[in-house]
């Protein structure tokens, strides 16, 4: 594959981060405390702060894995689109309860609201818990991300890692979360264009849309599964854990997950930062429908070309299924387009590690650095320069970490994977606790947390046939019961909770500008819109 990357391909990716780091350099004048850095100031539009968002989630690994699974793995097929069902319902809960709260407040690090709520320890346990599962969990994707760049490009391991990897670091560390917005801003741009242009050439290629269908398997075709329930049936990806699941997944990764919601947080009003997981609620599926018509695509094309297959790097025996679409890029591409081609999976693999990097930071310094340092007050310039100290230590630790993911065992990797799932359903759990009970104190949140968890992990070794995406339900279900219980045990919170509990007056003090009521409702239409539309693709029988 390697052989196919010319010398103008890579000028025109040497151009690219060249570009990337000249716009941090531009950014970075604005800065002049840690306010700049970690929140913007405050002051970003809705559209860039949904782009970014929407960029983050549209990885190198989704970008590769989801036509690899809609096109190739057993079982796979267009039944990946059932996820984003949930998306449109968990944006109306994080839009109602969760950050408007958080924006009013003005936090920096969404672990600084449990401090307030409950207690210190509290806010310790979940943002320590954050920043170990997100440092292996990025550590895991830059590894993953670099084996693919080495296979594609050529290059050495340790070059593919310093190629993404640095550039990251180094914008981030200039221009701070400017730079990871306006940055996901530009690479998404590139993504979807290259992902259109694919996805026209492959229709071109197979004959146009109609045959598409006719030529993918009804098995891989059909995109709902109402015959199965996930409770036990070994059936991960049917419509109900997916639905229930993902709501509750979604709702703590937008919500309660510090590299989702210190963008929003950078909204200039309460109204933007609403607006923007509005239009993350309504354009999400789209784009994650372009990138699984690529693989339906793929299927149909190399069930025609068997060389194509044969054409796949091997693991062991086996095609690298996920590397299709690079495969097909190379080979189908002009010289200097395949060198653009490239630029989008880099952007969507940077994409996916900036605004990390810049949330493990900001809450390093917000958590434990700022709010345990007994000295004297810090100027902000001071500030500004341990914050950008903290990213570049976070980047390098990241990705020093990458180069002993290859001596890990497997068995590791898929558990440091799966602690991610095991945590979403608790610590929503938590945060629910505090923003909707008055009783509720830190012991029993840390308590509950710690039984949802159990629970999960019991799920995980002991009843294997249950979807995982049930994890988030039933992780969230323990941790409201025993922290609720166990708060009845101590004594009720003291401090003055009439700004840190959710009500329907509390609601409506945020200040908002728009009525957001025909909003949640068009969002509501949106997801019965795409239970219709997946409908016309077919469901999979028993």
């Amino acid at each position: 594959m390697s052989s196919l990357v010319t010398a103008i391909d890579w000028a025109i990716i040497g151009v690219y981060l060249a570009g990337l780091i000249a716009l941090s350099a531009w950014l970075s004048r604005s800065q002049h405390s840690r306010g700049d850095y970690y929140v913007a100031g405050r002051q970003t539009g809705a559209w860039p702060i949904a782009i970014s968002i929407m960029a983050t989630q549209c990885s190198t690994n989704s970008i590769l894995g989801a036509p690899a699974f809609v096109a190739f793995a057993a079982g796979g097929g267009l039944i990946w689109l059932q996820y984003e069902l949930a998306v449109p319902i968990a944006m109306i809960v994080v839009m109602v309860f969760l950050l408007p709260l958080f924006r009013n407040l003005s936090l920096i690090s969404v672990y600084d609201y449990l401090e307030r709520r409950f207690d210190l320890s509290t806010r310790l346990w979940l943002s320590g818990i954050f920043q170990v599962l997100r440092a292996f969990a990025t550590a895991v994707t830059v590894y993953s991300i670099s084996l693919v760049v080495e296979l594609i490009s050529g290059l050495s391991f340790f070059w593919s890692v310093m190629l993404l990897g640095v550039m990251t670091v180094i914008y981030d560390v200039l221009g701070g979360i400017r730079a990871v917005i306006y940055s996901d801003v530009i690479q998404m741009i590139i993504l979807v264009v290259v992902l259109l242009l694919l996805f026209g050439l492959l229709l071109n290629a197979i004959g146009g849309f109609d045959q598409l269908l006719a030529g993918l398997p009804q098995e891989r075709r059909a995109a709902l599964d109402f015959a199965h329930h996930g409770l036990g049936d070994g059936h991960d990806f049917a419509f109900w854990p997916m639905l229930f699941g993902g709501i509750f997944l979604y709702v703590s990764y937008y919500g309660c997950d510090q590299s989702q919601v210190q963008r929003e947080l950078c909204a200039r009003t309460v109204d933007d930062g609403n607006r923007a997981l509005f239009i993350n609620g309504l354009l999400r599926f789209p784009l994650v429908l372009l990138y699984c018509l690529i693989g339906a695509g793929l299927a149909v094309y190399a069930a025609g070309e068997p060389g194509f297959i044969a054409g796949l790097p091997k693991n062991g025996d086996v095609p690298n299924y996920n590397l299709a679409v690079p495969l097909y890029m190379i080979q189908q591409l002009p010289t200097g387009i395949v060198g653009i081609a490239l630029v989008a999976l880099f952007a969507a693999a940077m994409s996916s590690l900036d605004s990390v990097i810049n949330s493990l930071s900001a809450t390093t310094m917000e958590d434990f650095v700022r709010r345990l340092h007994s000295g004297a007050g810090w100027s902000d310039v001071r500030e500004l320069r341990y914050s950008r100290l903290l990213t570049f230590a976070w980047g390098a630790t990241t990705l020093t970490m990458a180069f002993y993911v290859g001596q890990i065992a497997d068995t590791v990797l898929v558990a440091i994977n799966k602690i991610g799932s095991l945590i979403n359903g608790p610590v929503l759990g938590v945060f629910a606790l505090g923003v909707l009970s008055r009783h509720c104190n830190g012991r029993g949140a840390r308590a509950g947390l710690a039984a949802g968890f159990v629970l999960n992990l019991f799920c995980w070794q002991f009843v294997p046939q249950l979807s995982w995406l049930w994890w988030n339900v039933f992780g969230f279900l323990a941790t409201v019961t025993v922290g609720y219980g166990v708060s009845f045990t101590g004594a009720r919170p003291m401090q003055d909770l009439a700004l840190l509990v959710w009500s329907p007056r509390r609601y409506a003090q945020f200040g908002f500008a728009v009525n957001w009521l025909p909003r949640y409702g068009w969002l509501l239409g949106w997801f019965v819109f795409l239970v219709a539309t997946l409908a016309l693709f077919g469901e999979v029988r028993q």
